[in-house]
């Protein structure tokens, strides 16, 4: 592996929703780059699996993101273990039910909004304070092109990844003196386990948005975190990067 690939070593990372699809191949990725990686997942099992996968560099560890106590009680015991966290990835999400708002019920909104927002809010709190200690960090954040664009039948994700983009650029206002980079990514499609759950005829419409006729893959995602996590965006703050297969255009 070249030196650029391993420029993260001896740090720590803590990866959410990490047992598969995007947040694992962003374990793998930072893991190869030389952190210990925190594989965090509400399924334990998985967790274990992937973190036994990827070698003696990764733990698996169990927590609901949009659980205070959990979120808290995870890196209590992570900086037990290491005495430091460097990186924090907030991936862990939903997409919820596909349907129109009309058929919303309040249960669906809350519960998308709970893991995909608050979590994401829970984490950056629970890890800041030592971040500022240290004044160093680096805290990247997995949005959507959905939190851009709205898509129909998706109100609630699409809502909560606005709201990553914009608790992103806050964030970063806030820290930006205390050594601690903020920022996120807004996918488009990702062949990931989540797109499970969206219809097919929702699927290839959204797939029809993407220029570059295909949906991205993870390790694709995990590469542009990969930057944005490592010094080599030592200049980069507060902002969201696209990795739409050009269907952004701003």
């Amino acid at each position: 592996m070249s030196e650029i690939l391993r420029n993260l070593e001896n740090q720590t990372a803590i990866i959410t929703g990490a047992a598969q699809g995007i947040g694992r191949a962003i374990a793998e990725r930072l893991a190869r780059a030389g952190a210990r990686v925190a594989v965090s997942d509400l399924n334990l099992k998985a967790a274990q699996a992937t973190a036994s996968e990827i070698g003696t560099s990764a733990t698996a560890i169990q927590a609901d993101v949009s659980k205070a106590a959990e979120v808290d009680q995870m890196v209590h015991a992570l900086l037990e273990q290491w005495g430091r966290i460097d990186i924090l990835i907030n991936n862990a999400g939903i997409v919820g039910r596909d349907v129109p708002v009309k058929d919303l019920t309040e249960a669906d909104w809350d519960q998308v909004l709970d893991i995909n927002l608050k979590g994401t809010f829970l984490c950056s709190r629970a890890v800041i304070g030592p971040m500022i200690d240290r004044k160093q960090g680096a805290i990247v954040s997995i949005a959507s092109i959905s939190g851009k664009e709205g898509n129909p039948s998706m109100a609630p994700y699409s809502v909560s990844k606005a709201g990553v983009i914009c608790f992103t650029k806050a964030l970063a206002k806030e820290v930006i003196g205390d050594g601690i980079r903020v920022n996120c990514v807004s996918p488009a499609l990702i062949q990931t386990p989540l797109l499970d759950k969206i219809e097919q005829d929702q699927l290839d419409w959204m797939t029809s948005k993407i220029p570059l006729g295909r949906l991205g893959r993870p390790e694709e995602v995990a590469a542009l975190v990969h930057f944005l996590a490592s010094e080599d965006a030592s200049f980069t703050t507060g902002q969201c990067y696209d990795i739409s297969g050009g269907r952004a255009t701003y």
